[in-house]
C-alpha cells in the first residue's frame, strides 16, 4: 500500500522566489513627504512675511503724507487690505485703504472748525516715488465734530437738540443771563455747515445775547480741513457731536492739501 504525503508549506517563505516584490520602508517615504511639507510652509511662511513688510511699508508712507497734509499730531492709523499686497504695489495702485486721524486742528478763519476724528476709506491708492503724496481714485469719508470742539470754535455752548437734525446753542454773558436757541444743521455748498430755522426755546433773547448768537450762527461754518476733491454730502448731529459725510474722485493726499 501507499501512503499519500502531503509537502507541508513552511510559514514565511515565499511561494514563488523569483515573483517576489520588494516594498520600500514606509518610514523613507513618511520622511520625504515631511521634507517636501516643510519646504512647502517655509516658502508660504516666508511669502506672507515679504508680503507684512511690503504691507507696512505702505500704510507707513500713506500716514506720512496725511500727517504732512493734515497737520496733525499723531500719524493717522492705516490698513491696506487685500492680500497679496505684493501684488498691488507692483501694479502701483492699492485696492482699498482704511485710514482713522484724530484731532485735526483748526487753522485761522479758513479752517475754524478742528475735526475731532476723521475716518477715511480708499479705492485705488496710487502709490508713488514721493513719501508725502498718494493718489485715491474714491474716497468716502466721515468727519466727526464734538460739542466740545464745535462750542470753542463757535463761542457758545453747543448741544443735541430735543428734534432730529437740530442743536440746541446757548449764549451766555455776565449781565444779560443765558440764552437758549434751536437750530436746523445742514450742508451747504463749499463745505460748510449751515445752521438754519433758529429759534429761541428757553430764555430772553436780550441783544446783546442775539448779536452773540448771530455771529456764531449766522453764517455756514467752512469745514476745510480735510483733504481736496472730498464733498460735503451730509451732517446729522448725534448724542456726542455732529457727523459730516464727505465723498470724493480722485483725491490727492499731500502737504498742504487742505481744501482750503
Amino acid at each position: 500500500m501507499y501512503e499519500t504525503r502531503y509537502d507541508e508549506e513552511l510559514i514565511g517563505e515565499p511561494c514563488c522566489g523569483d515573483g517576489s516584490v520588494y516594498v520600500s520602508s514606509p518610514t523613507r517615504t513618511r520622511r520625504r513627504l515631511v521634507v517636501v511639507g516643510a519646504s512647502l510652509a517655509a516658502l508660504v511662511v516666508g511669502g506672507v512675511v515679504v508680503d507684512r513688510v511690503a504691507t507696512a511699508r505702505a500704510e507707513s508712507r500713506t500716514a506720512e503724507a496725511f500727517q504732512d497734509g493734515m497737520g496733525t499730531a499723531e500719524p493717522p492709523s492705516v490698513q491696506v487690505g487685500g492680500f497679496p499686497v505684493l501684488t498691488q504695489l507692483a501694479r502701483g495702485s492699492l485696492n482699498h485703504v482704511d485710514l482713522t486721524a484724530h484731532d485735526i486742528p483748526a487753522n485761522g478763519t479758513t479752517r475754524p472748525l478742528p475735526v475731532t476724528k476723521l475716518t477715511v476709506g480708499m479705492d485705488g491708492l496710487k502709490t508713488s516715488g514721493n513719501a508725502d503724496e498718494a493718489h485715491a481714485r474714491k474716497v468716502e469719508a466721515t468727519a466727526f465734530l464734538s460739542y466740545e470742539d464745535v462750542s470753542a470754535a463757535l463761542g457758545v455752548e453747543v448741544s443735541r437738540g430735543d428734534a432730529a437734525g437740530r442743536i440746541d446753542a446757548t449764549a451766555s454773558l455776565p449781565l444779560a443771563g443765558d440764552v437758549t436757541v434751536s437750530a436746523a444743521v445742514s450742508s451747504a455748498s463749499g463745505n460748510r455747515i449751515a445752521f438754519t430755522d433758529v429759534r429761541a426755546v428757553d430764555g430772553e433773547l436780550l441783544p446783546p445775547l442775539k448779536a452773540l448768537l448771530d455771529k456764531a450762527l449766522k453764517k455756514p461754518i467752512p469745514l476745510q480741513n480735510v483733504p481736496q476733491g472730498l464733498r460735503l454730502c451730509s451732517v446729522t448731529p448725534t448724542e456726542d457731536g455732529i457727523d459730516a459725510r464727505f465723498t470724493g474722485r480722485s483725491v490727492t493726499f499731500r502737504p498742504d492739501s487742505s481744501s482750503a
